[in-house]
């Protein structure tokens, strides 16, 4: 019931979104629709079930920022912060095979430095910061996927390709680092306990996740671009 609700809420928060059409309002409008569902999961001590709710409410920006942009991608290139800029890289690398998407040198510091910048919101901001950078990292990803699906001579096919398997570990993570690294500051605030043990362990495994992305991507990029470009059929 939650789950549907969290799904609800966040297709609303696109239509209030293209309504008002104030592209920083976005990733603020997506996530205040399901803040409140994770601080209650983690009020309760159920650590999971927040992650959980959060991962739902990932999927769902996913799903709708794909769909969007498949049908409308002039709209969303304007409306998703970094979404045309993103759409061009990626575009670029899919076509050729040159970017830092292939690169480790060029995607291992930016992902360092977007894991480092997205877990001090979360530490300091008891996630309010942290969930709309990633509703923002969310958008203009799906805007690159549903772009690509638009050009591509097989769009369903393009719309599962499109999301790289080392970016869903990689989204995986970040939903648990954000939820988990919220935890102290909401603790102090809303007067709730916390064992730290499960939130611990989960972590860890987050951390491990951010780990295989690098390696998967390190590994499987090349060969990812290819099977994309005979997918699309550029």
């Amino acid at each position: 019931m939650i789950a549907a609700l969290i799904v609800l809420l966040t297709v609303l928060s696109y239509a209030i979104a293209w309504v008002l059409a104030v592209p920083i309002l976005v990733p603020f409008l997506n996530t205040a629709v399901s803040f409140p569902f994770m601080i209650d999961a983690l009020r309760q001590g159920r650590i999971r079930v927040a992650i959980a709710r959060m991962l739902v409410w990932a999927a769902t920006l996913g799903v709708c920022a794909m769909l969007l942009s498949y049908a409308r991608p002039q709209e969303t290139g304007e409306l998703f912060l970094h979404g045309a800029a993103y759409r061009v890289e990626m575009f670029t690398w899919v076509m050729t095979g040159q970017g830092a998407e292939s690169r480790p040198s060029q995607f291992i510091p930016l992902h360092a430095r977007d894991t480092a910048i997205f877990a001090g919101l979360a530490i300091g901001t008891a996630g309010a910061l942290a969930m709309p950078m990633g509703a923002a990292l969310m958008n203009y990803m799906g805007h690159y996927v549903g772009t690509l699906a638009l050009h591509s001579a097989r769009p369903a096919l393009t719309m599962v390709l499109g999301w790289h398997p080392w970016s869903v570990i990689r989204i995986v993570s970040f939903v648990a680092i954000g939820t988990i690294l919220a935890l102290p500051l909401l603790a102090r605030l809303l007067s709730f306990p916390v064992d730290w043990r499960e939130p611990r362990r989960l972590l860890l495994w987050a951390g491990g996740g951010l780990i295989a992305d690098v390696i998967l991507k390190s590994l499987l990029a090349p060969f990812w671009q290819r099977l994309l470009l005979h997918t699309v059929g550029w």
